[in-house]
């Protein structure tokens, strides 16, 4: 697919991936990768592949907090909350306002502001996963440690 076949929140993650020196493209899928059992079986891979990100809302400052966990696991609250502060649930109109992404899109890169990114210890059980790109329909892949890479983010045991 071109570049420029791309929606505008895949379009901006691309152009990140580029900057950053990353090797693969983003993919548009034939149908939504809006939850990972969506993306997992458009893609043919594992539910564990999926990169899924949540976003937290943390109180003491209405930080967007994104923890990137793999598709078959449920991110533990508690855990993340000990690691950077106590967390609040985050509505779509937050996610969108702090990312620039909508639910179901919200890339692990190309945030339209500065967000706190944990990383899920668990995605390294595999050499491939994917990772939302700015779109319901796109992804990309990459390894866990590129995704450590890309994002500076530290990774932590969070499910």
């Amino acid at each position: 697919m071109t570049p420029t076949a791309l929606p505008d929140g895949a379009l901006r993650v691309a152009a990140k991936l580029a900057e950053l020196g990353h090797r693969h493209e983003v993919v548009m899928l034939p149908v939504t990768g809006r939850t990972a059992a969506d993306a997992a079986s458009a893609l043919g891979v594992e539910l564990g592949q999926i990169a899924k990100s949540i976003v937290f809302r943390r109180k003491s400052d209405d930080a967007a907090v994104l923890v990137v966990t793999s598709g078959d696991l449920r991110v533990n609250l508690e855990k993340v909350s000990a690691l950077v502060g106590t967390l609040g649930r985050a509505d779509a109109d937050f996610v969108k306002a702090t990312t620039g992404f909508s639910i179901g899109g919200v890339s692990p890169v190309a945030h339209t502001t500065e967000s706190v990114i944990l990383i899920d210890a668990e995605l390294f059980r595999f050499g491939q996963i994917w990772a939302a790109a700015g779109h319901p329909y796109a992804v990309f892949p990459l390894s866990p440690d590129e995704l450590v890479q890309l994002t500076g983010a530290p990774v932590a045991d969070i499910s």
